[in-house]
């Protein structure tokens, strides 16, 4: 029988388990995708934990995952955009790509270049999605100066990227071991930490017209201070500080569709988009995956190979 993540609680890494489960059967306008790469996510930990139950309840025993790519196994019977042998980028709002198998709606997937790996491919929808919203959402544009908190992990090391597209400055606040690939990016790296504040005055001249706050902890606060307008400033995980100061929250929900999706595919395919792969690892060794997400320092993505 095929495998899938689950877990029947709340709780820490210890609650995920690779079980055998049914194998899944689409529905009319939906195909089953047999995964060979699926992401990982921060929010899905957090989600797990049950820190976000009351934004996002979960039903047990519980599935995980919403990215995926994969090679397309069946067909429901109204599908005719999609074949049999089709490989495809795409996602799930079903909590379930962690697995061999997973059943997801036509609509939701596009068409993987041969030129994109599979870990790249199936690391991209969460990551790339939440990153295009946020830029999208603080209105970056050619001639600005936009900081960029949590700037080389998985979300931010793509919100950098598609920062500079836009022809903007881009200050990226990561640790010191980040700061070579930052460079790379042609982004300015800052070290986070105590001083942070005057580290970003001086790397900008005074100037910053916008921030995302990929990481929390503070940095809605550190905007402010920076005399970013409350309309420029948008955090992808502080909900809290998003309503205490009416500054923006847009992420992956503003930009999950096929459309977003095709776009940022083409980006990867042409080389403008790089998908940092911090690791990778079996489906079998999701618990260790989580382990290394949750210490928070990975340079982009981590990936799960079913």
């Amino acid at each position: 029988m095929p495998q899938a993540v689950r877990y029947s609680e709340h709780g820490g890494i210890d609650v995920l388990r690779v079980e055998e489960v049914p194998r899944p059967q689409p529905g009319p306008r939906q195909v089953l995708v047999e995964v060979r790469a699926a992401g990982i996510n921060p929010g899905e930990a957090m989600i797990r934990r049950g820190a976000f139950a009351g934004r996002w309840p979960s039903d047990f025993p519980s599935g995980q995952g919403s990215d995926l790519a994969g090679v397309v196994v069946e067909l429901g019977s109204e599908v005719e955009e999609i074949e049999v042998g089709d490989e495809v980028v795409g996602f799930v709002n079903s909590r379930s790509s962690h697995a061999e198998y997973v059943v997801a709606e036509a609509a939701d997937l596009v068409p993987k270049p041969s030129g994109v790996s599979w870990e790249a491919a199936g690391a991209l929808f969460v990551a790339g999605t939440t990153a295009y919203a946020a830029v999208r959402a603080v209105c970056v544009r050619e001639g600005d100066t936009v900081v960029v908190s949590g700037a080389a992990g998985g979300v931010g090391a793509l919100t950098v990227q598609l920062a500079k597209l836009t022809g903007a400055t881009v200050v990226g606040l990561a640790s010191e071991a980040n700061h070579a690939w930052l460079r790379e990016q042609d982004v300015i790296p800052v070290a986070y930490g105590e001083g942070v504040e005057e580290r970003i005055r001086v790397a900008t001249s005074g100037k910053v017209d916008s921030f995302i706050d990929n990481f929390g902890d503070g940095y809605v606060e550190l905007a402010l201070r920076l005399g970013v307008y409350t309309g420029r400033i948008n955090t992808v995980i502080d909900f809290a500080a998003a309503e205490t100061y009416s500054v923006k929250s847009e992420g992956n929900t503003e930009a999950a569709s096929a459309e977003v999706m095709r776009d940022l595919v083409a980006l990867v395919d042409k080389g403008l988009l790089e998908v940092p792969i911090a690791a990778v690892y079996p489906l079998a060794q999701v618990q260790d995956a989580f382990r290394e997400l949750e210490e928070r320092h990975t340079r982009g993505k981590i990936v799960l190979k079913p």
